[in-house]
């Protein structure tokens, strides 16, 4: 056992060093004149795309094919055709694991990172080209076993698994674990070739008690005759230095590789990708990149894009389904003559564009993702306090911060007239000023009379608007 120890030490999985130089130009990267089909980069150049870019007609959300196949595009289970803005990181494991195969040596990664980063499908990517660059260059293919850990009934199961990919399943003493038929079985050396490739997603829901199963499986890549490359997947940047402290002491703690959040520009370069995929322009440029800014100041969780991309999209679409609703009831009205029923049709069709998701449906899905409690708030108060925040809304658009209060009530006033609703008096809106700024939504400075008091807007115009929208009182005003 002593000797074991030491090659065990002596095998540490550090990451194996870089593949020496060959004089053969079919093993040259550089020289390789398919090195984008074998994996060698992982996204098509844009320049190409920008030679022969045609603007692409807008899409018809009323069609539900269309709209089916949009909404498919911005699924979560659907995979993209190129993974971009992960090239560096894809780079980095696939080196790693090209170096395994080549130098026939075990290893282990660690990849790390926020929810939503794209390291499960850059792990996709990885495998495919791995598989082919073995078959370009004439390597035997690697074994590859892809494990979700959440789907694993004991944590154990993981090694039942490895052992099923080494097709030894049969074992010679039934009375053995799979893990003791794995680490015997590293022991010696054997005819086999293929390398296996496993990558352990979930990997933190293998941390047990004893953190047995976890150190087991890592330390599986340290035996002398091990072909395992593995690569584990999980959300903790630290796992391994909290979990595997015995690793660091027998030098072999694996490598780790950080997936970063996404930055705005990232977003949106991936919405955009997947959104090529289609022959028409659902959506505004401005649209896309006030959701990429949003999201990546929250999280850079780019499955909460998709999300609320999608979300837009049904905002748009409850827009034409009430536009034609009102359209139907203005069409019913037989107050006036047929004349003007037929000209106030089209002229009602021709006040708004149906045809893209505009930035306001944006940031309507936005708002109600990252609702405020400031929206609740403003849901919550009378009709009157409403109309005044929505005429302070109006009113402080553009480059005006601040009015006194006497402006502001003439604002509220002609909002109210044109409603037919009696306004308030000023005494009564001073006091309806002072309970909106006891409750923080605006600011109401001094002065010896009311009437002259500065009024200043103390939350975002966004919560306004997505508080009030859904009541129908309010859209006219906010537009």
């Amino acid at each position: 056992m002593p000797t074991l120890a030491a090659k065990r030490r002596f095998r540490s999985h550090a990451p194996p060093p870089s593949s020496p130089i060959r004089k053969s130009p079919r093993q040259c990267i550089a020289a390789t004149p398919n090195s984008a089909r074998i994996g060698i980069k992982f996204s098509g150049t844009d320049e190409n795309r920008s030679e022969y870019a045609v603007p692409k007609p807008k899409w018809n959300p009323k069609d539900g094919e269309q709209l089916k196949m949009v909404k498919l595009a911005l699924h979560l289970s659907t995979v993209p055709s190129t993974v971009v803005c992960r090239e560096e990181e894809q780079n980095v494991v696939f080196e790693f694991c090209k170096g395994c195969v080549e130098h026939q040596k075990a290893g282990s990664l660690y990849i790390s990172g926020c929810p939503g980063t794209g390291k499960s499908l850059s792990m996709e990517k990885v495998k495919g080209c791995l598989l082919n660059w073995a078959t370009e260059e004439g390597f035997p293919l690697p074994d590859v076993l892809s494990v979700n850990c959440t789907s694993l009934v004991n944590t154990s199961d993981i090694f039942s698994k490895i052992l099923g990919l080494n097709n030894q399943t049969q074992a010679k003493k039934v009375s053995t674990t799979p893990l003791q038929q794995l680490q015997n079985m590293y022991s010696h050396k054997s005819s086999t070739k293929n390398m296996i490739l496993i990558v352990a997603d979930e990997l933190d829901y293998l941390i047990t008690k004893d953190r047995a199963v976890l150190h087991d499986l890592f330390m599986l890549t340290t035996f002398p005759f091990s072909r395992c490359i593995l690569i584990g997947v999980a959300n903790a940047i630290d796992l391994a230095d909290r979990f595997l402290p015995r690793l660091t002491s027998l030098n072999c703690k694996p490598n780790v590789v950080n997936f970063r959040a996404y930055s705005k520009d990232q977003i949106q370069k991936i919405l955009e990708e997947r959104l090529n995929e289609l022959p028409y322009t659902v959506f505004q440029h401005h649209a896309l990149e006030l959701c990429a800014r949003k999201v990546a100041a929250a999280s850079g969780d780019m499955r909460n894009a998709l999300r609320i991309c999608r979300s837009a999209i049904e905002m748009l679409d409850a827009e034409i389904r009430e536009s034609a609703c009102n359209l139907n009831t203005l069409l019913e009205e037989k107050s006036s003559s047929e004349q003007n029923v037929a000209a106030a049709a089209p002229a009602f069709m021709k006040k708004r564009e149906f045809d893209i998701v505009r930035v306001d449906h944006m940031a309507l899905a936005l708002s109600k993702t990252y609702r405020s409690p400031v929206v609740d708030t403003i849901q919550s108060l009378p009709h009157h306090q409403q109309i005044i925040l929505c005429s302070s809304m109006k009113h402080f658009r553009g480059a005006k911060k601040d009015a006194i209060l006497e402006e502001l009530y003439k604002s509220y006033a002609e909002i109210c007239k044109s409603s037919l609703i009696p306004p308030a008096g000023i005494l009564e809106f001073s006091n309806m000023c002072r309970v909106l700024n006891d409750q923080g939504l605006i600011k109401l400075g001094q002065a010896r009379k009311d009437k002259l008091k500065r009024v200043t807007a103390k939350i975002d115009e966004g919560d306004i608007t997505f508080a009030l929208r859904g009541i129908r009182f309010f859209r006219n005003c906010l537009q």
